[in-house]
């Protein structure tokens, strides 16, 4: 308990928080501990994260497609809660980090046993045949960002709410991809550990927990970067009871459309000799966007091309446009609106840190392609031709190949 007049109103029932006052807060250090009067009292809630595909954001912004995001992440990874909202939870990462993560996503039912501190052990970076690894052995399952950076290209994980007592990293002669594994204290409490790959562009990794230890899977350039090679997943937008936007005149729908498109691109690519084809949808089917990227983080493709059409309360509003959230995937959205762009289609742009849901994850190259706005005549008019998807999907196969030929 708490010493008189330093008692906090903190009822929580597994979810409900009540906004501290600030001369409570101001009595309480980051820790958990209360310092005013003899008494101590946690001022957060220990919880793990759950289920599928749970999230960080960074704040409580939001659009349609949802608030800003730092990432997915694992599960069972401790969290500090501290308030929250009617939907997020607000979570102390470190000292001077916090973040909000979706109600659905934290568990209270299990409460972990906390440690004063937690630290990093050893780094082990190693290759097997197809990929090369990086572990970082952890005291406990702590909560983390990662990003892409390029020239050169490196790989940055963020782990938060914990100290380095990591004493040596050691590099195998398997590794093939990454060149320098490194780190540094850049916080009391948050450790950035750096991996330096070879080639300039970034072909993917996953990042997750094997026990304890933090594992980032790297994937390799393959040896021969050629388009027959490799393996590409297309993804036909919204589908079943979700429709997507309809056309201004003919009321055509964008699930039914953004099927057609993907089946042509299926045939081109088949035409250049592609053998390895995922496709998402094939008829006309409900499809969650999480088990969208369910699918092809278990199927593991080289390139995941993502087809949809806009739409604008702006009747005059047209053109294409390619989307990317990570840098490092960014020279094939550019390379496919290029070739985009001689379908006599107006600019809309090349658009990064794109909130869109097959864009987050970044185990595999991706670009979304919106080809057009189904809320203007003119592009409507195109986009419901066969023969115009015929031309876009040699055109995205154009675009794909232009990257590749940029790599050699």
């Amino acid at each position: 308990m708490t010493g008189k007049g330093c008692r906090p109103d903190f009822g929580i029932i597994l979810g409900t928080f009540h906004f501290m006052k600030s001369a409570i807060i101001s009595c309480l250090l980051f820790m958990g501990i209360q310092a005013c009067s003899q008494t101590v009292t946690q001022k957060y809630i220990p919880a793990r994260s759950v289920g599928k595909l749970p999230a960080i954001s960074y704040g409580l912004g939001d659009d349609r497609l949802g608030g800003a995001r730092m990432g997915y992440m694992d599960t069972e990874l401790l969290f500090r809660v501290i308030d929250s909202t009617a939907a997020l939870y607000h979570v102390q990462l470190s000292k001077y980090h916090t973040a909000y993560v979706d109600k659905a996503f934290l568990r209270f039912d299990s409460l972990p046993q906390e440690k004063p501190f937690y630290l990093t052990g050893s780094m082990l970076a190693k290759g097997d045949s197809t990929t090369d690894s990086v572990f970082i052995a952890m005291d406990a399952k702590l909560p983390y960002k990662s990003y892409m950076e390029i020239d050169p290209a490196k790989i940055v994980v963020e782990i938060f709410g914990v100290q380095s007592n990591t004493n040596w990293i050691t590099q195998l002669k398997t590794l093939k991809e990454v060149k320098n594994v490194y780190y540094n204290q850049v916080e009391d409490d948050v450790l950035r550990v750096t991996i330096e790959l070879l080639h300039r562009q970034h072909w993917g990794y996953s990042i997750g927990y094997k026990g304890k230890s933090l594992c980032i899977r790297v994937k390799r350039q393959p040896a021969k970067p050629d388009l027959t090679k490799l393996k590409i997943g297309i993804d036909a937008g919204h589908g079943g009871t979700n429709t997507g936007a309809d056309g201004v005149r003919t009321g055509a729908s964008e699930k039914t459309l953004t099927l057609q498109f993907a089946k042509a691109l299926e045939k081109a690519l088949k035409k250049k000799g592609v053998k390895r084809i995922v496709m998402t949808r094939t008829n006309d089917t409900t499809y969650d966007n999480k088990d969208r990227i369910l699918l092809y983080q278990r199927e593991d493709p080289d390139i995941v091309i993502s087809l949809h059409l806009n739409s604008s309360g702006n009747p005059q509003t047209k053109g294409v446009s390619t989307y990317y959230k990570h840098i490092g995937y960014r020279p094939l959205t550019a390379a496919i609106l290029k070739r985009m762009l001689e379908l006599r289609l107006d600019e809309f742009g090349n658009v990064g840190s794109f909130n869109f849901m097959l864009n987050q994850p970044t185990d595999f190259i991706n670009s979304l392609v919106e080809i057009a706005f189904l809320s203007n005549v003119q592009d409507e008019k195109k986009v419901v031709s066969p023969a115009f998807q015929t031309e876009t999907a040699n055109k995205i196969v154009l675009g794909i190949s232009d990257w590749l030929k940029n790599l050699k």
